[in-house]
């Protein structure tokens, strides 16, 4: 039997370039909150709440998305997703009080994670089987360009303009996406087969994983949050060169997405887990524990390397053990994302007003030891299951 080769058409590339258009852009609010706090002359709190606002909006349309979706069509809502984000940023930047910047990052990320949905979407019904090979590298190309937009802040940061250069120069890209790819894209629909099961309850298990998965994300999105901020305020590095070292712990996810995806082949995805979660432990005790600027951003570097495999890997475990319900636990999936991103930087934030940037990111370590207790439950589960099957 032969295989159909794996073909990129035209949606398939308007599809990887949007992604990395979103991508981007929820990358960025950590390296700019610096500037804005300076700017707008607000408190740890109120910064964190640019994040919370865009990832409340990923949860809306998360949760509803799908109404939008069926009245205006695919096409339409991904178009939408593209050009209101677009606009959202230009209220951004335009802002000159933290309910107009808060409000346009809660627009990003409600209007444009339309884009999420429809480019997954539309990926798994364009390649079918090959699904995997287009949503991955979809993610890949994402990772990249998302690593770059802590650079642009920081080269950007003394060029008239400033850090809003580096927002306003992308802001644009839909409209070069629009006359590029043209008016008569096609985008895939979806298949008439449902999901019979989609009402029927998650088992324990799934939840178990779930609750790592939150874990795993919030110390993802709190260290591109308050990274450049940690080594701004505690370490004394300058405020561009500090935005610009957040994308060292973008590119080690990026290296260790990578390298996870060719262990978990000759690993276990519990085995590789697990190292993973190590691995950052000893990333993220060097960036908190020194007091040297060069080995803190090297610990961003390897934290980033062990967190990168923690959120995929958690995830198909929890989709695993709900073998016969992937699409409830898909969507479920989603939410644990997106509640991470809306709660722990703003908790992270709230801690730093009270006891000091420094302090507060001790949360991290009781995040890490959450993950890595729930996985060691998580093997012994399945372990007293194997034993059980085979008494039977």
């Amino acid at each position: 039997m032969t295989t159909q080769p794996f073909r990129r058409d035209r949606f398939t590339w308007l599809a990887y370039f949007l992604l990395a258009f979103y991508g981007y852009f929820l990358n960025i609010l950590g390296p700019i909150t610096p500037f804005l706090k300076e700017e707008l002359n607000l408190s740890y709190t109120i910064s964190s709440l640019h994040f919370t606002a865009f990832a409340l909006g990923i949860l809306l349309i998360g949760m509803g998305g799908q109404i939008i979706i069926q009245r205006i069509g695919r096409g339409h809502a991904l178009w939408t997703g593209a050009f209101g984000m677009t606009i959202t940023i230009l209220i951004l930047l335009a802002g000159k009080s933290p309910f107009i910047t808060i409000g346009a990052a809660f627009g990003m990320g409600l209007i444009g994670s339309l884009i999420l949905v429809i480019v997954l979407s539309g990926l798994s019904d364009q390649h079918g089987e090959k699904r995997a090979v287009a949503i991955s590298e979809a993610n890949v190309i994402a990772s990249l360009v998302s690593a770059a937009a802590p650079l642009m802040v920081g080269w950007c940061a003394n060029l008239p303009g400033g850090w809003r250069l580096a927002m306003g120069t992308v802001a644009f890209t839909p409209l070069v996406l629009r006359f590029g790819f043209g008016k008569f894209l096609t985008i895939p629909q979806p298949s008439d087969q449902e999901n019979t099961t989609h009402n029927q309850p998650l088992p324990f298990m799934y939840w178990v994983y779930w609750t790592a998965v939150v874990l795993a994300v919030s110390v993802e999105f709190c260290m591109i949050f308050w990274g450049a901020d940690y080594l701004e305020t505690n370490l004394g590095v300058q405020k561009a060169i500090a935005a610009e070292a957040v994308s060292l712990f973008l590119a080690g996810m990026i290296v260790g997405r990578l390298a996870g995806s060719r262990l978990v082949q000759r690993f276990s995805t519990h085995t590789v887990t697990i190292s993973a979660i190590l691995l950052a432990g000893f990333g993220f005790s060097l960036f908190w524990l020194t007091g040297n600027a060069n080995l803190a951003m090297l610990g961003m570097f390897i934290t980033g390397l062990g967190v990168a495999s923690l959120y995929p890997l958690i995830l198909a475990l929890a989709i695993g053990s709900a073998p016969s319900n992937t699409v409830k636990a898909s969507l479920r999936g989603t939410l644990a994302s997106g509640a991470a991103v809306l709660l722990l930087p703003l908790v992270l934030g709230s801690l730093a007003d009270i006891f000091g940037i420094w302090k507060a990111f001790g949360i991290i370590i009781v995040l890490l030891v959450g993950v890595f207790l729930i996985m060691i439950f998580t093997i012994r589960k399945s372990n007293d299951l194997i034993g059980e099957y085979n008494e039977n």
